[in-house]
């Protein structure tokens, strides 16, 4: 052998289905080196979209636990507890930062409660055990509502 260090062949990509992890490290490293040629384009603008996709199905969850315990608040007055307001509380937060850091999401808030009702409600019925025709199939509450109704966490403070 020469003195010359042996020059190793640079290692296959990894696939995107077989190592999902792996793959994404190489693509940010070819991102960053400027090695566009060898970037998996395709499933990298899948990726890209589907992030977009769960920063939507976060802003829809956080609305569902603010929608479900304000069903839940309104149907079952006798059963009303801290923990409700502190979840709504809670979760108002989670939708403005959300709102904050993807400003994109305010013009889709009116389906992500659509999206987000649909389930509060038939969760509602679950959790109270009355009956779905209870809760009215469209939500009843405004997204002023969702976001400022008061529900105080310490009503005796």
């Amino acid at each position: 052998m020469s003195a010359k260090a042996a020059v190793r062949p640079e290692p296959a990509p990894t696939a995107y289905e077989d190592d999902f992890y792996t793959w994404t490290q190489e693509q940010g490293a070819r991102l960053r080196t400027g090695d566009f040629a060898s970037l998996d384009l395709e499933n990298l603008a899948e990726e890209i979209e589907s992030l977009g996709k769960g920063q939507f199905a976060s802003l829809a969850s956080a609305l569902r636990i603010v929608l479900l315990h304000m069903l839940k608040f309104d149907h079952q007055p006798a059963r009303r507890t801290r923990s409700w307001a502190v979840s709504i509380a809670t979760h108002r937060k989670h939708i403005v930062a959300e709102l904050k850091d993807s400003p994109g999401l305010k013009s889709r808030i009116a389906e992500a409660v659509e999206r987000a009702y649909d389930r509060a409600r038939i969760e509602a019925a679950g959790e109270t055990k009355l009956p779905l025709k209870r809760f009215p199939e469209i939500c009843p509450y405004t997204t002023e509502e969702i976001m400022n109704r008061p529900f105080a966490i310490d009503p005796d403070a």
